[in-house]
């Protein structure tokens, strides 16, 4: 297979195994060990995982934004140490709030929020894993994080039983069993996540999105075609074009001062910057003693 062989390629996550296993499968399909993935999905989730192949692995850390949309059951009263229906069982309820009175909590959770990670996660504080620390038995204290949900759309499975589903649109950063647990919470009955299926993660959707089963009976041929080029992970960035002259010295990582070459982006913006009709490199636009300038952050082009 083509060693350069790069780009984004969208896997429909299954249950039971973990976004580091799919990585594993990817890198076998594709044959390279250049492989990283955006967002991680615990075991019990599904849906779609953004898998990077190639040069593409290197972009997780520049994404711009990321936001995501779920799909989640919630199981009125019950408690979790895990926040979802794989951990161990803290509290019971029998007294559950009726569908209306869940449907105003859910309404209470919308908008910038403040939310605090949950032990079992992948989280590091000083360098460790939230998880692994969970699983010894251990808790620390975890720093609120402002999080943003733009919006939650509950529907009922079965109110007798407390079982409800939330399509849930949110920012970057926010976990849907805490979201679960802190509707239970506010309710008073408490609440744990019983399932998760990730429907969109930033501008990637599930129906986009391919099985595991499905690329391992695709030809090497038919896989590579599935690729899409790195430049989709930035498609919010505006794009630009430079001379020839300037492209050989950005390239040769010099910065564009934006008086020369006609441009005006405010400071900070992200660019898409491009040699001819191929995708070169994300760059950003920063200050300097002489004015503004574009200056490169990752090449995604040699």
């Amino acid at each position: 297979m083509d060693k350069e062989l790069s780009g984004v390629i969208l896997v429909n996550k299954h249950k039971g195994v973990t976004s580091h296993d799919i990585v594993f499968k990817i890198r076998r399909l594709f044959g390279t060990k250049k492989v990283g993935h955006t967002g991680t999905l615990d075991p019990l989730a599904t849906g779609v995982l953004p898998v990077l192949v190639g040069r593409a692995a290197k972009a997780a850390e520049y994404l711009l934004s990321e936001n995501k949309k779920y799909v989640a059951e919630i199981m009125l009263g019950i408690t979790t140490d895990t926040e979802d229906i794989t951990g161990n069982i803290l509290t019971k309820c029998d007294t559950l709030p009726t569908k209306n009175e869940f449907f105003d909590a859910c309404r209470h959770f919308e908008g910038e929020i403040m939310q605090t990670p949950p032990m079992y996660s992948a989280l590091k504080v000083n360098g460790q894993k939230l998880v692994d620390l969970a699983r010894r038995g251990i808790e620390i204290e975890r720093e609120a994080r402002k999080i943003t949900i733009f919006k939650i759309v509950p529907s009922v499975i079965d109110e007798d039983a407390g079982r409800y589903k939330i399509e849930v649109s949110c920012s970057k950063g926010t976990y849907i069993r805490t979201l679960c647990a802190d509707i239970g919470a506010y309710l008073g009955c408490g609440a744990t996540m019983a399932e998760l299926e990730r429907t969109q993660s930033g501008d990637f959707k599930i129906e986009n999105a391919y099985t595991i089963d499905e690329l391992e009976k695709m030809s090497e041929a038919e896989r590579a075609s599935l690729l899409l080029p790195p430049e989709n992970l930035f498609l919010e960035a505006p794009c630009v074009r430079f001379s020839e002259f300037y492209t050989h010295l950005f390239k040769s990582g010099c910065e564009i001062y934006q008086r020369k070459i006609g441009t005006d982006f405010p400071l900070g913006t992200h660019l898409r910057v491009y040699d001819g009709n191929e995708f070169l490199a994300l760059a950003k636009v920063n200050d300097y003693p002489d004015g503004t300038a574009i200056k490169s952050i990752k090449f995604f082009k040699i």
